[in-house]
């Protein structure tokens, strides 16, 4: 690979370096390390021309120390099978790490679907799922894809409708996929999920006075400035929810055809509907365009968001970087060679197994209301209301006051579908974080977040085996 590291290869330095912070034997760690099943899929298609091309693709299985396995689907022109090892590897971290009980697991599909009609990914989907569900690679107790790079809900109800046809009568089959559309047994609040997880991360990461003393930061996430790199669903999100429930200021945005910058601030929300208009992000009134599409990286703000691909911040850049803090929302935006230059900065990286672990946060919450067969809140909504209701009238009772209908409405309500997520979604990044910072404490010759981090889940991994008697 022209003397470059592999994508997989420095996931593994990275569980080396943390497993020397453990005892857990080597040859556990060995064991955790490995893909556990890779499958590589060639099949023809047809092209509009008359001619036929051979679509390369991949499925790999990286642990089975709890099953199903889990992870995405992505569709682009890089996918090749070390980037999809690679990826399944982080997903067995990302799921330890934050107590979602599956493996590890990632699909990939090497094209750029622009180049496609929409049958055309509708056949090269379902054909997909065939060869996934004739190898025995998918389903609700097996394996369990979602949505990624390139891919949405569209794609897994393409997958889930497949995987029906061979799977008819199968009670749970609703289960074999997430990120499906709500109408196909989705589940609200998954499209902003990870976003969402980000904002939450990074706001359970500025609460701490100390911490952020270290870094010339105040306390608390409101007033931070930040920048973000890509507007896709995770970039979007993380950009909007930060802005309008935690008041940071947005002050640069890169997409591809160029980045911004905006010292009082960029309005989120009408720089997408100035992108939807106009298909570009240069031109947004108010803010000044910067010399290239990484130009943005560079700019001093408290928070750096790369949303885009990996390996976006390299040896090439990293001593230019000027934010106090990044927070990984693709996977593998920084390099393995970059980060020990970040770290030396003092820039505390979030990793991104950690901090966009709201996607697959959600879709479990999704896979455990399809095996449920009912949403989130039917059951105990109505409950709720009555007895909030008869609190409140008996307050009324007692003091001899009356609330209004508004207040009224709104302390008796019950908590909805998405609410519900949103609360669970909340919970799970902020354990995760206390978990990685007690790690911190324990071990302060640490020092990064990201070593703390495949601490946390390798020592989870490894009691699960173990508890397994496959390690005594």
């Amino acid at each position: 690979m022209s003397g470059k590291i592999s994508f997989f290869k420095s996931v593994e330095d990275y569980v080396d370096k943390a497993a020397a912070f453990t005892d857990i034997p080597e040859g556990l760690v060995a064991q955790i390390k490995a893909c556990n099943l890779v499958l590589q899929i060639r099949f023809p298609i047809r092209r509009l021309n008359g001619d036929y091309e051979v679509i390369e693709a991949y499925r790999v299985q990286h642990s089975h120390h709890r099953l199903p396995t889990k992870g995405g689907i992505r569709y682009a022109e890089t996918v090749d099978q070390d980037e999809v090892m690679a990826l399944a590897a982080l997903m067995s971290y990302k799921c330890a790490l934050v107590d979602v009980p599956f493996g590890g697991a990632k699909g990939g599909i090497k094209i750029n679907p622009a180049k496609y009609s929409t049958e055309q990914l509708q056949n090269i989907t379902r054909r997909y799922t065939t060869e996934l569900v004739k190898k025995n690679f998918i389903g609700p107790g097996i394996d369990v894809p979602a949505p990624d790079y390139g891919t949405g809900p569209r794609e897994m109800a393409w997958i889930l409708d497949t995987y029906q046809a061979f799977r008819h009568g199968e009670i749970d089959s609703i289960g074999c996929v997430t990120g499906k559309p709500v109408t196909q047994n989705g589940i609200r609040g998954r499209a902003e999920a990870t976003g969402r997880g980000v904002f939450y991360g990074l706001r359970e990461a500025v609460s701490f006075a100390d911490d952020m003393k270290k870094l010339g930061l105040t306390k608390g996430i409101a007033g931070k400035t930040m920048v973000v790199q890509g507007l896709g669903n995770v970039g979007s999100n993380t950009a909007l929810i930060s802005q309008q429930e935690g008041d940071v200021k947005i002050i640069g945005v890169a997409e591809r055809e160029g980045s911004i910058y905006c010292e009082s601030g960029i309005d989120v929300e009408k720089l997408l509907a100035f992108r939807k208009e106009t298909g570009s992000i240069m031109g947004f009134p108010g803010s000044t365009a910067l010399p290239n599409n990484l130009a943005a990286l560079e700019l001093e703000c408290d928070i750096l968001v790369p949303a885009a691909l990996e390996n976006q911040i390299t040896v090439e850049n990293a001593a230019r970087i000027k934010a106090k803090i990044i927070a990984e929302a693709a996977n593998g935006p920084i390099t393995a060679d970059a980060d020990p230059i970040l770290t030396k900065k003092g820039i505390v990286t979030l990793p991104d197994f950690y901090i966009n672990a709201g996607g697959v946060t959600v879709s479990y919450f999704e896979w455990l209301k399809n095996l449920s067969h009912h949403r989130f809140g039917r059951l105990e909504n109505r409950f709720q209301h009555n007895a909030f209701e008869g609190i409140l009238n008996k307050v009324q009772e007692l003091t001899g006051k009356t609330i209004g209908d508004r207040e009224r409405d709104f302390l008796t309500r019950g908590g909805t579908e998405v609410e519900l997520v949103n609360s669970g979604l909340e919970d799970t990044m902020i354990t995760a974080y206390q978990q990685i910072r007690d790690t911190m404490k324990q071990h302060p010759d640490i020092g990064d977040v990201r070593t703390a981090a495949f601490v946390c889940s390798l020592k989870k991994i490894a009691s699960d085996y173990i508890s397994m008697g496959i390690f005594p």
